[in-house]
């Protein structure tokens, strides 16, 4: 049988991430009494049970001792019982929007204000999260890409390394981006944007990438760029890192940078076991 256990932050997807499994012919239990885990487990894994595959949600409105479910846990693996972490996260800035356009209360805000409860909850979940098999950062995630995470790894049983790199363009007159990890300006480039039949066009169209790609420097910085980001991967994720974004900016957001982070994203996506996804922040940006 494959157990999984569901939990995180309040706002980083659980919920979703327990109707995807269940769509994918898992059992699936949540909000459980952290008491009553145990005794749960005990009856899925009977000789007898039909149950194959099963995915309980906890997470802090279950118990108001939630530190409970570290040792409730542990005490499963010492009796021999064989489980999967699922930990569900995401930046506390977009928790934060989330809970604030739902207009819900966090179940730790104690005083009403939702940042003191997202970052209550952070402590609580600390230990929990040190000992998850899977990390899946949602900040940056659409819901299209969240399923194909957890296909990867429940479905297809892919080897899993909990980083998603974020592939971003962007145009350095909007501001760099906040959240960026690695950020590289393209602005050596020729641009596109004085050229009229290119003017009107984005990194998007074929005409714009063969003019970008077609000077040397291009093809050299793409290479370098290829080599170094594959060595860091592996140790960031030593260093236990579960979000990379990697920023390509340009003047606008709209041309150079649009081609090169395409171009990344083409040549990084079958390259390793990390989850990659792909973002053009400034695209639709009016202006240059």
């Amino acid at each position: 049988m494959r157990f999984v256990v569901v939990t995180g932050m309040s706002g980083g997807g659980k919920s979703t991430v327990l109707k995807m499994l269940e769509d994918a012919g898992f059992y699936c239990v949540d909000n459980l009494p952290i008491s009553l885990v145990e005794k749960f487990v005990e009856l899925i894994s009977m000789p007898n049970s039909e149950v194959s595959k099963v995915a309980l949600g906890l997470d802090v409105r279950s118990d108001q001792s939630f530190q409970d479910a570290t040792r409730i846990l542990e005490q499963l693996k010492q009796k021999g019982y064989n489980f999967e972490i699922l930990y569900m996260e995401a930046d506390e800035n977009v928790l934060i929007k989330r809970y604030k356009e739902s207009r819900r209360v966090h179940p730790l805000a104690l005083e009403g204000r939702v940042e003191d409860g997202v970052r209550r909850e952070r402590k609580v979940l600390e230990n929990v999260q040190k000992s998850a098999d899977y990390v899946i950062d949602t900040t940056h995630l659409l819901t299209r890409e969240l399923k194909e995470e957890l296909d990867r790894i429940f479905v297809e049983n892919e080897e899993y390394n909990s980083l998603m790199v974020t592939v971003m363009s962007f145009g350095f007159k909007h501001g760099i981006p906040v959240d960026a990890d690695l950020v590289f300006d393209v602005r050596f480039l020729p641009n596109p944007f004085y050229i009229d039949q290119l003017k009107s066009k984005t990194g998007n169209d074929r005409e714009v990438q063969d003019y970008v790609l077609s000077f040397d420097e291009a093809e050299t910085f793409m290479d370098k760029l290829v080599d170094m980001i594959q060595f860091l991967i592996p140790n960031y994720v030593k260093e236990g890192k579960y979000s990379l974004v990697v920023a390509i900016g340009c003047t606008g957001g709209k041309h150079r940078s649009v081609t090169l982070a395409n171009e990344l994203y083409k040549r990084m996506k079958d390259k390793g076991t990390y989850g990659i996804k792909l973002h053009h922040r400034d695209l639709t940006n009016p202006g240059r």
